[in-house]
């Protein structure tokens, strides 16, 4: 089949279904080969539309798409969103009464189901591979991949018997989805889902429209008021490492009266599904949670997300952050940072039974720990983790808002990475730092490295200093950490230039406080302007239409419009419903639905304006 031949059905499905006029950068790639019956590995950023990477091709092909997903809550928003598209989804899980099931079922055998949601125990069982074998399969779609890597941030064991489907159902396209993944896990799953002829697709890591800021942690619980106290109308996520730390911070923003409330895995089901529904709905503003509150919030609109300890690792840091601005609206990312919180989640990873795991977790954990200490642009540091290059500066982070000093570290740069290549590439940041610094240790000496040219030149600096500045030729790309192999240390191309006198660099001085960046402000840096301005009294009034019709059809608002939708509404005013026809997120399902009540909304406040 030609792109000629697809371009034009594609597109129709995408602006009457989903409301969208064009596709985002790889998503008519991946559709187009999936629905050619391609195999399929995507690496796209929580918000960048990978749903659609798999939607649409079950609605091309024949059959019924089979979508596996971890959680029930997110199985829940993504059908009740494709329902009010006017598609016909549903998901199978435990949440389900008895005839509910037996009525999705029915609807499943009949043919009358585009997509299908389930977990990967129930999809993997055998009674249900017997469904499948009578069935048309369009696809099967493998969403929050990672989960089937150990290298993987919430690796989860239920997730390794997907690797069959490949050999069950070898002539049924298979597509595997995710938003964190460093080259490592990539591999893995690739390895562990039988996709060695899949298409690759990495769209990238980058969110412009998230500010991310660390700031030292003093009194958090003050610090983080302080931070509410800007934001009074917004949604956010508040993360913290224990049950009994998320219920302290509850009850203090509750005390505040700020509409807060707790969630971790300790309170009965009931009260996480109304916790969850409640924030859903906007009817709570603000959720404080352990990691258990994670994969399932499919909300766009979260503005922020506050890092009240240190995550145990990169992975969950930008996959929690990246719950913020969904929407490709400004939204912010706060990570208090204290030095106890690394013993204590040292304590939480050592107290695992598996020590090869527990060494992977450790070595996640200092990566965190490197971002956390940052002293470059924090984007550059968050992206060279997961092995994407930034050409420049962000301009949208602390450390670009509020830059620390710096200095010539051209000749101690040059000693670092001569150490480096003198110890043959084979060792860790410790080991390096102990040799520049001249240690007596007993290994140095026994493995010959107090003979070396490098041995003991770098006598002057502290080893907290080394350690800063190895981290930054870390972080700008002159170094690279195996962490697959006891975070070695190896040169890369970019520190040849530097070895040989080619070029200089100047470094960032270590700084005891991070600046926090002002309340209330919205800049977003060089990379993320806004598309566009809008009318922020209309906005408002938009939203409150969609939450009353929300809470009449008992869904999350964001199922009617998405507040970009609403805000390009506010920007441009449309008068009719060919106007309002032509804002993004309008399908023809919604605006039939809805759209004559959005549209005397928009007059009603232009007439009054």
């Amino acid at each position: 089949m030609t792109e000629a031949a697809t371009s034009t059905p594609l597109r129709t499905t995408l602006k009457k279904i989903f409301g969208y006029d064009s596709f985002r950068p790889h998503q008519e790639e991946i559709v187009r080969g999936i629905i050619g019956g391609e195999d399929a590995f995507v690496l796209m950023p929580t918000g960048g539309g990978k749903s659609l990477c798999y939607q649409i091709p079950a609605l091309h092909r024949p059959g019924v798409g089979i979508i596996v997903s971890p959680l029930i809550s997110l199985m829940k928003d993504q059908v009740d969103a494709l329902v009010a598209n006017g598609v016909a989804a549903a998901c199978y899980n435990s949440s389900l009464s008895e005839a509910e099931a037996r009525r999705t079922l029915a609807r499943f055998h009949a043919g009358d189901l585009d997509l299908l949601y389930v977990a990967p125990e129930r999809l993997m069982s055998e009674s249900f591979q017997e469904r499948l074998r009578t069935m048309e399969i369009a696809l099967f779609a493998i969403d929050e991949a990672h989960c089937v890597s150990q290298w993987g941030h919430d690796f989860r064991p239920e997730y390794m018997q997907l690797g069959r489907l490949r050999q069950l159902f070898p002539a049924v396209p298979l597509i595997a989805l995710t938003a964190t993944a460093d080259p490592q896990t990539r591999v893995d799953i690739i390895q562990r889902l039988g996709l060695g002829n899949a298409v690759c697709h990495v769209a990238g890591f980058d969110r412009p429209n998230i500010r991310y800021t660390v700031v030292e942690k003093l009194k958090p619980a003050q610090q983080l008021l302080t931070f509410l106290r800007g934001r009074r109308e917004e949604a956010g996520i508040v993360y913290a490492l224990s049950r009994k730390r998320v219920t302290e911070v509850a009850e203090k923003l509750q005390a505040a009266g700020i509409r807060a409330a707790p969630y971790h895995a300790g309170l009965p089901d009931k009260e996480r599904s109304r916790v969850q529904d409640a924030f859903q709905r906007d009817d709570i503003r603000v959720v404080v949670a352990t990691v258990a509150f994670g994969m399932g919030i499919d909300k766009p609109n979260v503005r922020f997300v506050v890092h009240y300890d240190l995550p145990k690792n990169v992975e969950s840091y930008y996959q929690e952050t990246g719950r913020a601005g969904r929407d490709g609206l400004p939204a912010e990312a706060l990570l208090l940072f204290g030095y106890g919180d690394i013993a204590i989640s040292r304590g939480l990873i050592e107290s695992g039974g598996n020590p090869e795991q527990n060494r992977i977790e450790l070595h996640k954990l200092n990566a965190m720990v490197g971002f956390a200490e940052a002293l470059t642009c924090r984007r550059r540091v968050l992206l060279g983790y997961f092995g994407e290059d930034l050409a420049e500066d962000c301009g949208n982070c602390d450390i670009c808002l509020n830059p620390p000093d710096r200095f010539d570290a051209t000749q101690d740069a040059r000693k670092a990475l001569s150490c480096v290549y003198r110890v043959g590439q084979r060792f860790g940041m410790g080991h390096v730092v102990e040799v520049l610094r001249g240690s007596h240790s007993q290994r140095i000496t026994g493995l010959g490295h107090d003979k070396l040219s490098t041995y003991g030149i770098g006598r002057e600096l502290s080893p907290d200093a080394w350690g800063s500045l190895i981290r930054q030729l870390i972080h700008l790309g002159y170094l690279e950490q195996d962490m697959a192999n006891y975070s070695v240390l190896r040169l890369t191309p970019k520190a040849r230039p530097l070895l040989k006198g080619e070029e200089e660099l100047n470094l960032a001085r270590p700084r005891i406080r991070v600046v926090p960046v002002k309340q209330g402000e919205r800049a977003q840096g060089r990379r993320g302007k806004e598309k566009f301005v809008y009318d922020q009294g209309l906005f408002q009034e938009l939203r409150t239409l969609r939450k009353r019709l929300a809470d009449e059809q008992q869904v999350p608002p964001f199922v009617i419009f998405g507040d970009a939708t609403l805000a390009e509404m506010a920007a441009h005013r449309p008068s009719c419903a060919d106007e309002l026809a032509g804002i993004n997120g309008v399908g023809a399902h919604k605006l039939g639905r809805y759209g004559e009540q959005f549209l005397q909304t928009i007059r009603k406040y232009v007439a009054g304006s």
